[in-house]
């Protein structure tokens, strides 16, 4: 299908650039910016175009918004959006701190329709259709989003105001984080036991303990395959937004302190930009 206005998305990332390619798959015209050149390079590799952050203001609706932090969203809004793209629909995918991104779309709610839409899910997993949207604010602006929600989530829910859509994230991803860690340990726990670690694998995803994260992390720690598809520096970020949302709520987070700590290490050696399976290599590193 096609769309009256071009999509804009901004960050073109890992998440990023499957947004547009699910986008441009799905018949619409997609123009993006990104900071990095070479990133906005492969958009007009795969049938983009690029624009500056003011062009995608003026001309594109929605617009999409992928990049890394809090910071970086209240900034573009802030200091793009806000002055040339009134009444716009904005879609913001980036995994926030709830209450910054709850008080930024009050502020705005009178200049832009703004959304947020944080997806569970690997780049790989949104790639193939299979991401999550988790849905926070206005049902009728989502509604007249649906268009372009469709082509990037097919799946999605509406979990309610702004704010909570990324609290529902911040909860998935923290028991995916632990899913991840534990399914690391348990291989490498199998392998020093003295059994092989594939065929191990195997059996885990057909018993009690079996979990979505032995199929979209367990091959890549078999084959020690880093090649990121959520990497390490974002999945720490997501896990200090964790744990300081648990100590606002007054609430002890044992099993993701050790997580946020393993992960540390892993930026400790070199790995911040490889995929977070890639703490079974921590894991590995741990002997007494």
């Amino acid at each position: 299908m096609a769309s009256v206005a071009p999509v804009g998305v901004v960050g073109l990332g890992l998440m990023g650039e499957v947004y547009a390619r699910r986008l441009i798959t799905a018949g619409f015209t997609v123009v993006g910016f990104d900071i990095d050149a070479d990133k906005t390079a492969r958009l007009a590799q795969i049938g983009g175009r690029a624009a500056s952050l003011a062009d995608i203001a003026r001309d594109c609706n929605p617009i999409v918004l992928a990049v890394f932090s809090t910071d970086q969203v209240e900034d573009v809004v802030e200091r793009a959006l806000i002055p040339a793209a009134a009444g716009k629909i904005v879609i913001c995918t980036s995994t926030c701190d709830p209450d910054r991104i709850a008080v930024l779309g009050a502020r705005v709610a009178d200049k832009l329709r703004f959304l947020e839409v944080p997806v569970s899910g690997t780049s790989e997993q949104v790639r193939q259709g299979d991401g999550v949207g988790l849905i926070g604010g206005d049902a009728q602006i989502a509604a007249d989003a649906a268009p372009a929600l469709d082509a990037l989530f097919p799946k999605r829910f509406h979990i309610g105001k702004i704010g909570d859509g990324g609290r529902a994230k911040l909860a998935v991803n923290l028991i995916l984080g632990l899913n991840r860690l534990a399914l690391a340990e348990g291989l490498i726990f199998a392998a020093r036991l003295g059994l092989d670690p594939a065929a191990f694998l195997k059996v885990a995803r057909s018993s009690a303990a079996t979990s979505q994260v032995m199929d979209t992390k367990g091959p890549k720690m078999v084959a020690g395959d880093f090649a990121p598809e959520g990497r390490v520096r974002q999945t720490l970020k997501d896990t200090h937004l964790m744990l300081d949302q648990a100590r606002k709520a007054g609430q002890q987070l044992p099993l993701l302190e050790i997580h946020a700590e393993v992960l540390e290490a892993c930026i400790g050696h070199g790995d911040s930009e490889q995929d977070n399976s890639i703490v079974i290599e921590e894991i590995r590193r741990r002997t007494r």
